[in-house]
């Protein structure tokens, strides 16, 4: 009895032999694998990248940024020097500071009048004025987005802020309107208090 042929020299016999043409067969098809693979890798970029939600993201990054600068000008520019005029201030609020640890010029020079020349004398400073100054920077962004989110949430039907209340069961907190608590699971309309 004859041994078996596996599938590979079935195929030679069936071809007279030749491996070539199975060869130039699997060449071709590997030769357009890595093209396809490539336009199919490409597409996906592209549908990413110029899907409306990154473009809507792009955009308000973009915003964001040129929002900050002006935030951070009204406050530095415009807030902050009626603020150094009405409290008895010599200097502009940024620029106040207090010595913790005095550096080793500090006798030699009568004190330091600004924040760089404590450093680079080495003294330990608090400086409270930039301090206050970002405060009411992040105040004044935080009231400016509250009024745009309010205004847009006014004028439109869609929902910018939504309420929160603490579920009466897991005590963490949940949308206003939720039935379910997606936290513990549970119903906020009683269902879990009725004992069968």
């Amino acid at each position: 009895m004859p041994p078996a042929l596996n599938q590979h020299e079935s195929s030679n016999l069936t071809t007279g032999g030749s491996s070539s043409s199975h060869d130039d067969e699997e060449r071709t098809a590997l030769l357009g694998y890595g093209p396809r693979r490539f336009k199919r890798f490409f597409s996906g970029f592209v549908d990413f990248a110029f899907s409306g939600n990154v473009l809507d993201v792009a955009f308000g990054l973009i915003l964001a940024s040129a929002f900050t600068t002006v935030t951070t000008s009204l406050v530095n520019d415009i807030l902050l020097p009626p603020i150094s005029v009405i409290f008895p201030l010599d200097r502009n609020m940024q620029e106040k500071f207090a010595v913790l640890k005095q550096g080793p010029r500090y006798e030699e020079t009568g004190g330091y009048t600004t924040i760089e020349q404590a450093v680079t004398d080495g003294a330990v400073i608090l400086a409270y004025g930039k301090f206050l100054a970002h405060v009411i920077n992040f105040l004044s962004m935080g009231f400016v987005l509250y009024g745009i989110a309010w205004a847009y949430q006014t004028a439109s039907k869609e929902p910018m802020i939504r309420r929160q209340v603490k579920c009466r069961y897991c005590r963490k907190w949940i949308n206003e309107k939720a039935s379910r608590c997606v936290n513990c699971s549970s119903w906020q309309d009683g269902r879990e208090d009725i004992v069968p």
